[in-house]
């Protein structure tokens, strides 16, 4: 494409584009169907720009343009309840559903590697000596030692509040930093599960290991869930800039990028649910069967979820982006 000729061809049209925009309240019905076909005709010239000779004035002045005609040619919607129970029962749903093939095995290696890692922790008491002073390991461990005080160490709605806190920042982080080739996704979700090895090893060296599942397992079911479908999520984001697909990496970066920050609500409202179950159930003086009762209820229902409503909507094409009519209107409508 002669980048000049096709300006020189088509500037009038865009100009005459712009001239109807600044007026657009004042136009005629006849006015009003050439700013249509105006629009039209630009998004496919801005298309055209894109994959055939690049230039990034013009093309942030296409952009621009063509931006504001859809504007004004579809109003501007606001969001509504029906847009936010269709998030919930079809978009987030079909999103995790969609990312299963990630998170699954996520969630398989990273379960193997705290076992692995709890395992030397407590059977070997040299690595448990570098990890803390004898004292120290003994007051965590011990009967009403701090690991089974933590969790009613502060008021239950003020440590839910900051358990659900930090836990939806770890998500998000794995969501967003997942572009850089997955690369810091692996090393939060390598601390994630330090950390559990590192309280299972030591609860096990102290012979308490079941109190220590009876006071995880309750919240940590689902919160670990939402941990590893974030990092799969991350994870997938990243093979995307390796591997875009069928796709132009520009466009495949764009659709998983926008469902993985639709994700990052989804997951900040699961998260909340394990926070709420970390702050009032676990330290509750419930039963330990019942308290890990309710968090495979949880668990449970949350599985439930994406693979019925997230697995029907996946069928139908939902992908957890943006309805088609609210993505990028670079792409033309029309020849």
């Amino acid at each position: 494409m002669d980048l000049d000729v096709f300006v020189s061809a088509h500037r009038a049209e865009w100009d005459r584009l712009d001239a109807l925009l600044r007026r657009r309240r004042s136009l005629t019905g006849a006015e009003a169907d050439e700013l249509v076909t105006l629009y039209q005709r630009t998004a496919t010239h801005l298309s055209l720009i894109q994959s055939s000779a690049p230039d990034p004035q013009l093309t942030g002045r296409l952009t621009q343009l063509v931006a504001r005609a859809r504007n004004a040619v579809t109003g501007t919607r606001r969001a509504s309840w029906r847009d936010v129970i269709r998030f919930l029962t079809e978009g987030f749903p079909a999103a995790v559903y969609r990312s299963r093939h990630w998170w699954i095995p996520t969630a398989l290696l990273s379960t193997a590697v705290a076992t692995v890692l709890g395992w030397w922790i407590g059977t070997h008491p040299e690595v448990q000596a570098s990890l803390a002073a004898p004292d120290e390991l003994r007051d965590l461990t011990r009967p009403g030692g701090r690991y089974e005080t933590y969790y009613s160490s502060h008021p239950a709605a003020s440590f839910a509040a900051q358990v659900w806190t930090n836990n939806a920042q770890a998500a998000a982080m794995c969501l967003v930093l997942g572009v850089f080739l997955g690369l810091p996704v692996l090393w939060i979700l390598f601390q994630n599960m330090l950390n559990l090895g590192i309280g299972a090893g030591l609860m096990s060296s102290a012979g308490r290991l079941d109190t220590f599942l009876g006071l995880v397992l309750p919240h940590g079911l689902l919160e670990l869930t939402a941990v590893f479908v974030a990092a799969g999520t991350g994870l997938r984001l990243g093979w995307t800039v390796i591997d875009p697909g069928p796709r132009t990496r520009r466009t495949a970066l764009a659709e998983e990028g926008r469902a993985a920050i639709a994700m990052a609500i989804g997951l900040a409202l699961i998260l909340f649910v394990s926070g709420a179950i970390e702050g009032f159930v676990t330290p509750s003086g419930l039963p330990t069967w019942a308290r890990i009762t309710i968090g495979v209820a949880a668990e449970l229902a949350f599985l439930v979820y994406v693979y019925v409503l997230g697995g029907k909507a996946a069928r139908a094409g939902d992908t957890g982006d943006v309805e088609a009519n609210e993505r990028s209107a670079s792409v033309p409508t029309a020849a």
